[in-house]
């Protein structure tokens, strides 16, 4: 990737000149600015691959014109020069958005490094760019967003995805895993080549065998003609085996030797069948406890797992959780033909304060449901798009927190030593315990899945962080919590 346009915004004439000079022997279409006002307007009409700007001047700071370039033009790379050497100026600089900075007097071959950093830096974001663009061709929840987890898990994908390595993706119900190893597959070398999943927990494992590596006529009753089996049909692609931590130990053995080997013997044949085929897998379960418990083959694990990519769940990218809301919205509103609703800050409050336990699946199916009932305004409390808050407002505390909506003052305050809480249908476990034992449990969960971040957790609960402090204080003084939970109320 190259660069062809670059604007030097200096008040000094010598420098100005110097630049273009240094530059004359690039194809770059080189424009020099003594005042940053006047850059600044020229950027809107014109961009520049690259901005190299000086530090004190009399119109405007060095400092605020990155900030201004970064806000407007985020692909643009930006250095920033200064005769007057800071630390403290250089940091800010970058937290600011600048990739470099550069001290006068400086050498041409200075100039070449920072060309050649701000070539590569655009080389990735348009790789990226691309990137996401094949994975919006299989579905788009995945790929809106700007966590950063989510910035490097497409640059993981990006550098493994041409290499014939195994990957393991990890990740909770709902994530998109079949995304990524679709991405995987359509930005290889494969992607002309067949792409074939198998989910290894909806078949039973009798059935599962024939239907990885298929069978020969006969082989079992109801085998009434030769059938090929999945690996077969990936033959140079990629196949994709969902949830393989569902596969029996037995036939685990025999999938090793595949990865191996690249052998395999149809189900009730003798002919060894050679295959070149990318394997992709996906779990949703704790591989280090099946290993542990020897429900998983370590050798077939450290096999299966050379490059693991790991899906952060919806709860952990909450600032994703607007722009997916209102991405879904148009799309099924395109797809539905209807206006698109419009998010109010109530509910986008509401969508923030909520677990997601079905992660990007349950919100994008909120979504569509939101569009389907032909709501114009999505709004609470009251109806969400005229489908009862119950459904989606009272969320169990079990699954990340109280209902959202849920009053402050509905949390167990009082308690009643010696009286069992009544046990509701569905609830196990809680006859004989007291309210201020369910509430204590209630907000120790809390507390642990927000990092003891006691604002958040009051947030969670429903009751005010003053609240949640006394029963802390009041729990410290009465000395009832354990070892393990000592560091929740350490500043009470």
């Amino acid at each position: 990737m190259t660069i062809q346009s670059i604007m030097v915004i200096d008040d000094d004439l010598l420098i100005r000149e110097l630049l273009v000079e240094t530059l004359a022997d690039t194809p770059c279409d080189v424009r020099t600015f003594g005042d940053p006002g006047d850059a600044l307007e020229s950027l809107d009409g014109e961009p520049a691959d690259v901005v190299f700007t000086d530090l004190m001047m009399p119109e405007m700071s060095g400092l605020e014109v990155i900030e201004r370039v970064h806000q407007a033009a985020p692909k643009t790379s930006i250095f920033l020069m200064t005769a007057y050497h800071s630390i403290e100026k250089a940091i800010e600089a970058i937290r600011l958005g600048a990739e470099d900075y550069l001290c006068k007097p400086f050498l041409p071959a200075q100039i070449e490094v920072l060309l050649a950093k701000a070539a590569e830096r655009r080389r990735i974001l348009n790789e990226n760019s691309y990137l996401r663009g094949e994975v919006c061709g299989c579905d788009n929840e995945l790929v809106v967003g700007n966590d950063k987890q989510m910035v490097e898990l497409f640059e993981r994908i990006r550098k493994v995805a041409r290499s014939k390595a195994s990957v393991m993706i990890i990740g909770e119900t709902g994530t998109g895993k079949e995304l990524v190893a679709r991405a995987l597959h359509r930005y290889s070398d494969r992607a002309d080549k067949p792409f074939i999943r198998v989910n290894c927990a909806a078949l039973a494992q009798n059935l599962l065998e024939s239907e990885l590596f298929g069978h020969e006529k006969g082989a079992f009753t109801g085998a009434d003609c030769r059938r090929e089996g999945r690996f077969e049909l990936a033959d140079g692609g990629t196949i994709l085996l969902d949830e393989v931590s569902e596969i029996s130990p037995r036939l685990q053995a025999k999938l090793l030797r595949v990865l191996e080997e690249e052998q395999f013997e149809r189900v009730g044949g003798s002919r060894t069948m050679q295959i070149d085929v990318r394997v992709i897998s996906t779990t949703n379960r704790n591989l280090p406890v099946e290993l542990r418990e020897g429900r998983f083959r370590k050798d077939l694990f450290y096999r299966l797992n050379v490059v693991p990519l790991v899906i952060p769940p919806l709860r952990d990218r909450k600032q994703d959780i607007a722009l997916l809301a209102a991405h879904f919205l148009e799309m099924f509103a395109m797809a539905n033909g209807k206006d698109v609703p419009t998010l109010k800050p109530s509910v986008v409050r509401q969508l923030l304060a909520y677990h997601w336990p079905g992660n990007v699946r349950e919100l994008k199916n909120l979504m569509h449901r939101a569009v389907v009932m032909d709501s114009k305004e999505l709004s609470m409390p009251g109806t969400f798009c005229d489908v009862s808050v119950a459904e989606f407002g009272n969320v169990p505390a079990r699954l990340g927190g109280p209902a959202v909506g849920q009053r402050k003052d509905s949390l167990p305050i009082n308690e009643q030593p010696g009286k069992a809480a009544p046990q509701a249908p569905g609830t196990p476990g809680l006859v004989g315990r007291t309210i201020g034992d369910v509430e204590r449990e209630m907000i120790i969960e809390t507390l642990t899945r927000t990092d003891g971040n006691k604002t958040a957790a009051a947030e969670l609960l429903g009751v005010t962080p003053r609240t949640l402090r006394n029963k802390l204080s009041r729990y410290r003084s009465e000395g009832i919590p354990s070892h393990s939970e000592m560091s929740f109320w350490a500043n009470g």
